[in-house]
């Protein structure tokens, strides 16, 4: 039976344009690895939105002066092409604001209101008498009690990720005008008993120990450790999905579901509009519902703020519905990725954003080197001098000088053919030892998404490639052994159509590039499959006589002068990788 790989990545705040912090935390691996799946030949659904509702988006647009929906639709269509630039390949880029979203969100909350887990309560609440309003949690800001970080939000401390409500702030102050004139009033609020479902979580959070990386268990167990508490699912405010009367009574009038209730149901929602999209019907229930779900093996992949939201929050929510919903099977955490010493600042125009870093150099190379550097185990920390260097070395040096010595030399000596002379020898036996050896190794980090260890196992193919190439040096055989140079350069093509095959799931665009330079991508919707036979066969399967061609140049390299320019360009400061 084909394995059934369904894949959501933390859906980012539909407000501006992401960072790379943001891209390598959840979008660009959960891409990766849905493109590995498919090209594995799984049945594989790579599911994300923007989330649109919260007092973020709400605020943003009325400093802009433009009607929330209308903001919200404007930075979707934003992320959407520019996800698509950077080659993010999802089945569907929903929006929680979908009809779908409002009707699942509600399903939800209906279950758990007829199934006793929500319950009424009159909470203290921040009102900004400055603004004239009651304050959202995280637009609220103080010191957190906790760490005595002086600009921890209202909903959650990002410095300690702690779960915070606004009256748990020392000296709170309004983020939308600054006043301090904050006053705490009554409000009634729906809240979800999450602290009824500990016993059930930690039981459920047990089981994935050996596959949730530590990142990811530790900060579940923080939670439950430290005594899991009720949460408050709706907010004051006017964008989001309104609380219908069949709950409470019509109590709570004006009050809308909160953005992490609405949110991660949009997964689910996303692959409703996926189904709807393409007419499929019910099909979008085969993955999230019932018997046929429990076949699926479901993988989120989110930046470690997100966390608790995903090993708590949305589980509960699930669990508290009292159906057969799909819980996630294997939950990815990422660290944070630092620039240069320090974090990534939106208002501080601190930090490269997806916008203007294609500005600068193609997709592929963020791809690479966001997750050749993926902050798995500990933050990362970004600068030029070392993107420079990755850049240089690795896709210049190693593996794009590969390509166009190789070509180019078949090109020249061989009338762009692929010579048939000589049989493979003992050098080229111990090359195919070797990588089937790494490829197995390799397909091996990339089932249990090791990006960094895949990629160094990557690197480390296309060196040996070279090696090989610098050991059977065909330039120099051509004087006078025209067979053992042929045995070379035919080795060296192979390798060049593999390295395609092992590179599409990271630069689908430069993979294209140099398969194209051996033979056209004829495979179905443009998925260049994993190298699943052996290499001896795979190393000696392109056809004598069939025409090659040499690329035009391949990766430029970074030079000394651009670091420099986009150091002061993006607020770079470091003088050393």
């Amino acid at each position: 039976m084909t394995r059934r790989i369904l894949i959501t990545s933390a859906i980012p705040y539909v407000a501006g344009v992401k960072h790379l912090g943001n891209l390598v935390g959840s979008m660009l691996p959960a891409d990766i690895f849905a493109r590995f799946c498919r090209s594995r030949g799984y049945d594989t659904l790579a599911i994300c939105a923007t989330d649109e509702h919260g007092a973020p988006v709400e605020l943003a647009a009325l400093e802009e002066g433009t009607p929330v929906a209308q903001y919200a639709a404007k930075w979707h269509a934003v992320q959407k092409e520019l996800g698509d630039k950077f080659g993010l390949a999802w089945d569907n880029f929903g929006r929680s604001s979908s009809p779908q979203n409002h009707e699942l969100t509600l399903h939800f909350a209906r279950a758990l209101w007829k199934n006793g887990w929500l319950e009424l309560r009159t909470t203290k609440q921040a009102y900004s008498v400055t603004d004239g309003r009651f304050l959202p949690d995280r637009y609220v800001i103080g010191t957190c009690p906790h760490c005595g970080y002086d600009r921890a939000r209202g909903d959650q401390c990002e410095n300690c990720t702690r779960v915070l409500d606004p009256i748990d702030l020392i000296k709170p102050r309004s983020a939308v005008s600054g006043a301090q004139d904050i006053e705490i009033r009554d409000s009634t609020h729906l809240f979800l008993k999450q602290s009824q479902f500990a016993d059930k979580l930690r039981v459920w959070i047990d089981g994935h120990k050996k596959d949730w990386p530590q990142l990811v268990t530790s900060i579940a167990y923080k939670w439950l450790d430290e005594g899991l508490q009720d949460r408050g699912i709706t907010r004051d405010l006017e964008w989001g999905i309104p609380v219908p009367d069949d709950i409470a009574d019509g109590k709570l009038k004006g009050k809308v579901f909160y953005v992490w209730f609405d949110a991660p149901i949009e997964y689910i929602a996303s692959t409703k509009e996926w189904a709807d999209k393409n007419k499929k019907g019910d099909a979008w229930k085969d993955w999230w519902f019932g018997d046929k779900a429990k076949s699926v093996t479901y993988w989120e992949f989110m930046g470690k703020d997100n966390v608790p939201f995903h090993t708590v929050g949305f589980p509960v929510t699930i669990m508290a519905s009292g159906e057969p919903w799909k819980l996630v099977d294997r939950l990815k955490g990422f660290n944070w990725l630092n620039y240069d010493g320090g974090k990534f600042s939106t208002s501080g125009k601190r930090g490269i954003f997806m916008d203007t870093a294609l500005e600068l150099v193609p997709a592929d190379y963020w791809r690479y080197y966001l997750i050749a550097n993926a902050p798995e185990s500990s933050d990362s920390n970004f600068t030029w001098e070392h993107f420079a260097g990755v850049i240089n070395k690795d896709l210049a040096d190693v593996l794009g000088n590969f390509v166009n010595r190789v070509t180019k030399f078949c090109v020249a000596r061989f009338d762009g053919q692929m010579p048939g002379e000589g049989e493979y020898g003992e050098d080229e036996k111990a090359l195919i030892a070797e990588l089937d050896r790494r490829i197995a190794q390799y397909a091996a980090y990339m089932e249990d998404a090791e990006f960094r260890k895949a990629l160094g196992e990557m690197r480390a193919i296309w060196v040996a490639g070279n090696e090989y190439m610098t050991r059977a040096a065909p330039w120099t055989h051509i004087k006078t052994d025209r067979a053992k140079a042929a045995v070379g350069v035919r080795m060296g093509l192979n390798l060049v159509h593999q390295f395609a095959h092992l590179l599409w799931p990271v630069m689908p665009d430069f993979a294209r590039t140099i398969h194209e330079c051996i033979q056209p991508v004829g495979y179905r919707g443009g998925v260049i499959p994993f190298p699943d036979a052996p290499m001896a066969q795979a190393l000696d399967e392109l056809s004598p006589g069939q025409p090659i061609k040499a690329p035009d140049a391949l990766i430029a390299k970074i030079s000394d002068e651009q670091v420099a320019e986009w150091k002061a360009r993006f607020g770079g400061v470091s003088s050393g990788a």
